[in-house]
């Protein structure tokens, strides 16, 4: 299977990040995980949310922010990859003068029933 990032449209999560799934088993057949690239726009934050289930890998790949984990908060950037396990409250911030681009393999994959959200919107 082999998906192509011009032909992949992007979509809202119930976080308040912009997702384009690469791979999802809704749409491409793979089963165990998913791969979306997230972007968070300059001052924007995703919402504190957590996954009962999901244990994700964010690998950033642009710009540079804010990741909360639980009690901690520290800087991320380019180059950078954060493990968030399954019940761990999180969030992630754009600080920079670009977006803030990651890559979120997500294992068991995404799903909107498995994100809890634990504030309400800005």
């Amino acid at each position: 299977m082999k998906t192509r990032y011009a032909d992949i449209r992007a979509y809202i999560t119930k976080d308040g990040s912009t997702i384009r799934e690469l791979m999802h088993p809704a749409v491409h057949g793979v089963r165990q995980q998913s791969l979306a690239e997230a972007t968070v726009e300059p001052g924007a934050r995703t919402q504190l949310h957590r996954h009962a289930l999901t244990e994700e890998l964010y690998h950033v790949s642009a710009g540079s922010g804010i990741m909360t984990l639980g009690d901690y908060s520290f800087k991320v950037g380019a180059g950078d990859t954060v493990l968030i396990p399954p019940g761990t409250a999180h969030r992630i911030e754009a600080t920079g003068a670009a977006s803030l681009r990651f890559l979120c393999c997500c294992c068991p994959p995404y799903s909107d029933e498995d994100t809890e959200l634990l504030e309400d919107a800005r």
